[in-house]
């Protein structure tokens, strides 16, 4: 495995932007979470595709559920048991994939 570059401490003002697109602090402020939702189960399973390529790039993975047409999704960077500016990073990445 690669080694990883130190991780960032996030702050309120990184979480800000997020939290406008609907993503929430869960668990104390250790996750932020969001629920996708697509047209259909096609366009669900294909942003789950693109964003697990950028996961697995950046050796980052979400926690995540599907359901027909909805994605939840949770992020967390478990070797510091918090947020670091990789769940932001990812964060942007997925909206910006969703979305696009």
């Amino acid at each position: 495995m690669p080694d990883r570059p130190a991780y960032q401490p996030v702050t309120e003002a990184d979480l800000a932007p997020l939290l406008a697109t609907g993503w929430m602090v869960i668990e104390g402020g250790r996750c932020i979470a969001k629920v996708f939702t697509f047209a259909n189960f096609v366009e669900a399973f294909g942003f789950m595709t693109r964003a697990a390529l950028w996961a697995e790039k950046w050796n980052h993975h979400p926690d995540w559920s599907n359901v027909y047409k909805t994605v939840t999704v949770t992020l967390t960077t478990h070797d510091t048991h918090g947020l670091t500016d990789l769940d932001v990073k990812l964060a942007q990445k997925m909206d910006q994939l969703a979305f696009d």
